[in-house]
């Protein structure tokens, strides 16, 4: 049954003189990991449906889609697979912090009244295709523009930053032990999660003695490529009390972008969550100590280590024994990608939904086994997710909280 037609909003009408506050009030992955079969288009269906029924909403009020990445005309196909016709759309693509992106201009157009209730859904195939040729990796990102003047040299996307970590090594101390506690971390993580595609312990000496992918990385230092999809539905407050669920509501949000060419990146130990993180903090009115956990992009070991020092976990340089302290754990002072992150739970491709889906399950008291609690036993009051797009070329950074 189709959605709204086009250029009309269903639902309650804002008061042009306030803002009204905005809610995730539905989350689901679809099936993730190894997943044969399926067609990314099926992938974002099958996440959309268990997204809307999670928020106990009928489909007749979603007004707004998001997506990138998948058909001719992102998002329009993909909302015409779903059946939907929405009035507000958006297919911002900045790479992995594409939907942390994408979920502050919703967030945004929900608070004015441009939409009422926005679905974002992603879904990839992105294992399955390399495991049947469907598809060729390419990750030097071609030889146009810009980029012609570092691809004759190979410069991959994992060499660029390979080589951003390595400058932190130099500048800082950072060593390889460090790094490699966070990949042990996430792995020890995603043990209890159900939905990880690796759960089996790893130590240090199983990271630094893997094969070497790109200087100082080992393949343990990298991203699992999985398949997999998700989806969120966010809404006005005015249909909160129709919804199932809790409530996760949008406290701040922040985005920013940096730099395509590596010359043109001013420093390689800072990435844009420095900025899109102090954006969405003040619009929160909180601070990174208010914050019960965090979901961080982790493509590479390094990712999460120089986010958490942008974001204000820590200081400039400080990542590495930060976080070599145990402290990203499930039960350590500050848990990081609670379900075991790109590292060892799912990476099909972008992963920066994963992170959103995964703070409202934390923040619900949702995630099973792999539940974090305060140290009252209750579960999380505040999240953050920050996505990182390309070689730290983007970020967006959005603030979550129970009350």
């Amino acid at each position: 049954m189709p959605g709204p037609g086009p250029g009309r909003l269903s639902g309650p009408a804002p008061d042009a003189a306030r803002r009204r506050r905005v809610a995730i009030v539905g989350a689901a992955l679809s099936d993730c990991g190894r997943v044969d079969g399926p067609t990314p288009y099926a992938l974002h269906a099958q996440a959309a449906r268990r997204a809307l029924a999670d928020s106990g909403l009928d489909r007749s009020v979603i007004d707004g889609f998001a997506s990138a990445g998948l058909g001719t005309l992102a998002p329009v196909e993909v909302a015409e697979y779903l059946g939907l016709r929405p009035a507000w759309t958006d297919s911002t693509s900045v790479g992995g912090a594409t939907w942390e992106v994408m979920a502050a201009h919703a967030a945004d157009a929900i608070a004015a009244g441009h939409a009422n209730a926005v679905l974002l859904a992603y879904g990839s195939t992105a294992r399955a295709d390399i495991k049947a040729r469907r598809r060729t990796a390419n990750l030097s990102f071609g030889a146009r523009g810009p980029l012609q003047f570092e691809a004759p040299y190979g410069h991959t996307l994992i060499a660029k930053y390979a080589m951003a970590a390595r400058r932190h090594m130099h500048e800082y101390g950072t060593t390889l032990e460090q790094l490699a506690s966070i990949a042990v971390q996430a792995r020890a993580n995603a043990a209890d999660n159900p939905d990880a595609m690796f759960r089996d312990p790893i130590s240090i000496d199983d990271v630094l003695s893997g094969e070497m992918i790109a200087d100082p990385f080992t393949k343990l230092h990298c991203c699992i490529r999985s398949d997999g999809g998700c989806a969120i539905l966010l809404a006005a407050e005015d249909y909160v009390p129709d919804t199932a669920k809790r409530p996760v509501w949008i406290l701040g949000a922040g985005t920013a972008v940096s730099h395509t060419t590596m010359s043109e990146w001013e420093d390689f130990t800072v990435s844009p969550a420095a900025a899109s993180g102090r954006l969405a903090f003040r619009r929160a009115g909180l601070t990174p100590s208010d914050v019960d956990i965090a979901e961080l992009y982790d493509a590479f070991t390094y990712m999460t280590l120089v986010t958490l020092e942008d974001l204000g976990f820590c200081p400039k340089g400080e990542g590495g024994a930060f976080a070599a302290k145990g402290r990203l754990l499930r039960g350590g002072d500050l848990p990081v990608n609670t379900d075991g992150g790109g590292l060892s739970a799912c990476h099909p491709g972008m992963r920066g939904l994963f992170l959103l889906v995964e703070a409202v399950r934390q923040l619900r008291g949702e995630a099973g086994p792999a539940q974090t609690l305060r140290r009252d036993g209750s579960p999380p009051e505040v999240a953050v997710a920050s996505g990182t797009g390309g070689w730290f070329c983007s970020a967006g950074t959005v603030v979550l909280g129970r009350g």
